[in-house]
């Protein structure tokens, strides 16, 4: 049984009573009693689901299931991979691309009206502030602009992924620093694949979305350049 491949008597005890999201479950007094185990057992293990994402622990509400989400498990592992060799980033980044890649077409069929104008308005947003004075990475909008055009898929693990992507480009740095000419590039990028996705070209689209990808292998192989390395006065948003 797949219960019993968890070596959580709590996780098996939650998954095994069909609690629901924003369900409370049992004190700890009362869990210590119901599964025979210490209230310190039971704390390490409370830990384990909190940082998994499995629940929240709040002083007031006590403990309360969340909504499943695969994110949290997958960036604590993705840290740690890239806290011991910065170049494991390169290997996620091309699972991300692939996945970006193998779902386009059903994300981007499942958009709304509102999701293009706020595609729109974020391409605006960045060539704002990248014809600023000064210069300003335009990061946020880049990953929103990433996560929205996905934004609709109804995959926990594919979302999760895809977020935890922009987790480690954050924890590499690549959000910090850039060349301005790659950055013009990538927006020119983008630009293309919103107009596409807006005129219902999602073959345009993704033929842009799978060149634009190649570029993230160029600032890999001229990460993080040096404040001083950047051509125009770009800075941090």
């Amino acid at each position: 049984m797949i219960l019993n491949r968890l070596d959580s008597e709590l996780l098996r005890y939650i998954a095994s009573n069909g609690f629901r999201p924003g369900e409370r479950l049992p004190s700890l007094d009362e869990l210590s009693e119901k599964l025979g185990l210490s209230v310190g057992k039971l704390r390490e293990q409370l830990e384990v689901a909190r940082n998994l994402g499995v629940v929240e622990v709040r002083p007031k509400t006590g403990i309360r299931l969340a909504a499943y989400d695969f994110l949290p498990a997958i960036r604590q592992s993705l840290l740690l991979a890239l806290a011991t060799d910065r170049k494991n980033f390169e290997a996620f980044s091309t699972l991300r691309n692939h996945i970006e890649a193998g779902f386009w077409h059903e994300a981007v069929r499942l958009l709304e009206p509102e999701d293009i104008a706020h595609l729109r308005d974020l391409i605006g947003e960045a060539m704002a502030k990248l014809n600023g004075h000064p210069i300003q990475i335009p990061h946020a909008e880049h990953r929103e602009l990433h996560l929205t055009i996905f934004g609709r898929l109804n995959n926990p693990f594919v979302k999760g992924i895809l977020e935890a992507y922009w987790e480690g480009y954050e924890a590499v740095e690549f959000n910090l620093f850039a060349d301005y000419a790659y950055l013009q590039q990538v927006w020119n990028y983008h630009e293309q694949i919103v107009n596409a996705i807006a005129e219902g070209d999602f073959d345009g689209g993704y033929t842009a979305l799978v060149e634009h990808t190649r570029l993230l292998r160029y600032l890999g192989a001229h990460a993080a350049p040096r404040a001083t390395e950047v051509r125009e006065p770009v800075v941090q948003a």
